[in-house]
């Protein structure tokens, strides 16, 4: 049997054990990870990518296996890999390690992380299909809906376009928020976000949206971290091992990489490229400022 120094158990890196942990994590985490990476001996490096790949499932994953790659080359001691997102729009579909293992949590995407389970996760989705979720990392690294992206992106459209196609992609943005009607807060309670939330009641009120505050559980952050990584709650992928979406509960599954077919995953519809029946023509301007618009960031539904 493998010692625990070549085979490092999940719980003892939280113990100070042997355990050597590298961690590549969204923006949208970045503040959660890093709070409890910082207490974690095991934990030799974390690397942040850009918030907002998920809209472009191919190039998340491309971007996403070549940090895998990088780290495995720069950081030769480590011995495994954890992965701070979930499906996301099945962009971690096909990424691999050579070298290392890979640990990712049971989820679809970075709210599941914040809820801390995927069961709360579908519960909340279930009862409140119309939900946009707000976090202290959503804020901070894209402009969701509310009064500051309907400004940014009117400013945008007018330089582009000019004013009259400008307010056509507005009304069509504005449009495709009807299918929402809750804004939902969510963060761990490890520090202030007292702005954070003022700032999405704001978005709610002026959305015409009901605003409701969820208090985050930590524990399936850390535990990604630290261990245990059990099987009710993460997937841990031995070198040329990728993850396959299920369709069920578990949501994502350890599948050999070299037999895995590769699936596109499913385009979300814009209201932004569409036409009424009944509408005028549009001119070729404001068509293409439509399928600019309908390349405009969105929020994945859970099964994105």
């Amino acid at each position: 049997m493998a010692s625990s120094k070549d085979r490092p158990t999940a719980e003892n890196c939280s113990d100070g054990g042997t355990a050597r942990v590298c961690v590549i994590t969204c923006a949208v985490l970045e503040d959660e990870i890093g709070h409890f990476a910082r207490e974690l001996p095991c934990i030799r490096h974390v690397e942040i990518l850009q918030q907002g790949l998920h809209n472009e499932p191919d190039r998340l994953r491309r971007e996403l296996q070549e940090a895998v790659d990088r780290v495995e080359r720069q950081f030769p001691e480590a011995d495994t890999i954890v992965l701070g997102y979930g499906l996301c729009s099945r962009g971690v579909e096909g990424v691999r390690s050579r070298r290392c293992r890979l640990v990712i949590a049971r989820a679809h995407d970075c709210i599941t992380h914040l809820l801390g389970s995927k069961e709360r996760y579908r519960q909340y989705v279930a009862e409140h299909p119309g939900t946009y979720w707000y976090s202290p990392g959503w804020n901070r690294h894209h402009v969701p809906p509310g009064p500051e992206r309907y400004e940014q992106l009117f400013r945008q459209y007018v330089e582009k376009y000019g004013e009259d196609n400008a307010r056509y992609l507005i009304e069509m943005e504005q449009h495709w928020f009807t299918t929402y009607d809750r804004a939902t807060f969510v963060d761990l309670g490890l520090a202030d976000v007292t702005d954070d939330e003022r700032y999405t009641r704001r978005c709610a009120e002026w959305l015409g949206w009901t605003f409701d505050r969820q208090r985050g559980d930590p524990r399936l952050v850390h535990d990604l971290l630290a261990g245990p990584w059990d099987e009710e709650r993460f997937v841990v992928l031995q070198p040329g091992q990728t993850v396959r979406l299920t369709g069920d509960d578990r949501i994502i599954e350890a599948v050999p990489a070299d037999t895995r077919q590769v699936v596109a995953a499913h385009a979300v519809g814009s209201p932004s490229t569409a036409t009424a029946p009944n509408a005028p023509p549009v001119d070729a301007a404001r068509s293409s400022a439509g399928r600019n618009a309908g390349e405009a960031e969105k929020q994945e539904p859970p099964n994105g």
